[in-house]
């Protein structure tokens, strides 16, 4: 069974057009209700967004089809997406849901589902769903005496916040700290803040002032110059950035230079291995992390296992083989053995509570803890197919595939090409490392500028 509305992240679009509307945002809850309907007790969903104006459209259409379905609903608010996952699980529900589109503009929203354990949806699980969706919703409707419930959780972001602070060393302040922490206008605005805070830290906040529209707009993990000139303004010992849900971070250092996750998960693998905390041997991230990374762990005596690009199949990695570190290079960190949390998806802000640590205790700068190995030259273009063109066709074409075996001929062995269709967007990223960043860039540019061409021409038949 294939999936046709579920990317690599849940479902994603523009806002109030397809697939992003009311109309299916009601079908999808009914149908996501339905698959987890088991059993006569009474069922409930915890539902949660970011900040963007369309959640006020998605959020009670979802709720009305969960309703239509039997479920209970839970409303939570504006949460970051690890918060409705942990949520989930301590009040034993049948389903969480997020409201958002991440790192994406205002304009976009998204779906994600989490199952009762808060973790991500399989793809065999989306694609059931998806069946559902479109086979037959009419026969889970319920008779008027058994429709769900809608009620709203008032301290869910206290809950979220007491969990986050128990995740960081006990006995351990961040009394001294200066921190810039840049919420981008998203999910996290209130909480984020208020951890650091109550944690000791002096705390100049950015992207706090969310109006519907501004979501990741110059904030936020892909947007960090502000970020990184705060740090420099006031003199602060750290930046943090997060994304509109959350979920992922990248930090700077007091001299304002970016940290991005791959440091990250070198930060806390070497601080983890040196506790005895570090199961499995090793880190799992994706194929887009840097070989630096991987030079490093090696090093350490430890492993980089990569998988797809998705923070889900590092998590699905990490349960299989018994990792508890794993993560992307964008900023989704994963530590599956942070109970208070789940440890069931990306957290950033309890990645940047894990990098803080090593900083008080050891009393050094940023600058000498976090960058903690020299990274391979490499380079992401993202070439855009419009016009409703699956980017799949372009792939196909004969000058694209011969430009993708040239670029990897002229590395002859010393880096490596990744071409991958994005889940989210219509686009293809193109990316390469290297020893040498001059030819990094040369093949990279070479094999976009194939693809931008074929993307002109007529698909092959």
């Amino acid at each position: 069974m294939t999936r046709r509305l579920f990317g690599t992240d849940g479902v994603r679009g523009t806002a109030n057009a397809p697939p992003m509307t009311a109309d299916m945002a009601l079908r999808l809850g009914m149908a996501a209700g339905a698959h987890f309907k088991r059993g006569d007790h009474r069922h409930t969903v915890v539902i949660g967004k970011d900040t963007r104006l369309s959640g006020y459209l998605l959020e009670p259409a979802l709720t009305a089809g969960f309703i239509a379905v039997g479920m209970d609903v839970v409303l939570v608010g504006p949460l970051p997406t690890p918060a409705v996952a942990m949520l989930t699980r301590s009040l034993r529900a049948d389903l969480g849901v997020v409201i958002s589109a991440s790192h994406n503009p205002y304009q976009d929203n998204g779906i994600k589902l989490f199952g009762p354990d808060g973790y991500k949806l399989s793809d065999a699980t989306e694609a059931e769903i998806e069946n559902l969706l479109t086979n037959g919703l009419d026969d889970h409707r319920v008779d008027p005496a058994h429709l769900g419930r809608a009620r709203r959780l008032e301290d869910a972001g206290g809950r979220y916040i007491e969990a986050i602070k128990a995740t960081f060393p006990r006995g351990l302040r961040l009394d001294g700290l200066r921190i810039v922490v840049d919420c981008a206008h998203g999910a996290a605005y209130r909480v984020a803040p208020q951890v650091l805070w109550e944690l000791g830290a002096e705390i100049i906040p950015m992207g706090i002032d969310p109006d519907g529209f501004n979501i990741n707009k110059e904030r936020g993990s892909l947007a960090t110059e502000a970020m990184r000139a705060a740090v420099v303004e006031h003199g602060a010992h750290i930046g943090i950035a997060l994304d509109g849900d959350a979920d992922r971070v990248v930090l700077a250092n007091e001299k304002g230079a970016l940290v991005d996750g791959d440091h990250v998960l070198g930060v806390v693998a070497r601080a983890w291995r040196d506790q005895g905390r570090l199961t499995g041997g090793g880190v799992v991230a994706t194929v887009m992390s840097n070989l630096g990374l991987e030079h490093y762990l090696n090093g350490l005596g430890l492993t980089l296992h990569r998988t797809p690009v998705g923070d889900r199949y590092v998590v699905e990695r990490m349960r299989a083989d018994g990792y508890n570190l794993g993560g992307e290079q964008s900023g989704h960190i994963v530590m599956a053995d942070l109970s208070s949390t789940g440890g069931t998806t990306g957290d950033g802000l309890a990645a940047a509570l894990q990098v803080l640590a090593p900083l008080v205790q050891t009393g050094r700068p940023a600058s000498e803890i976090l960058n903690v190995f020299d990274p391979l030259p490499q380079v992401l273009r993202n070439v855009r197919v419009d016009g409703g063109r699956d980017p799949g066709t372009i792939l196909e074409m004969d000058n694209v595939k011969a430009a993708i075996a040239d670029g990897e001929a002229r590395f002859n062995g010393s880096g490596r090409v990744l071409i991958r269709k994005s889940g989210t967007e219509p686009l293809i990223r193109v990316m390469a490392e290297g020893e040498r960043d001059d030819l990094v860039r040369d093949v990279v540019d070479m094999i976009a500028d194939a693809m931008e061409k074929a993307a002109t021409t007529e698909s092959p038949s």
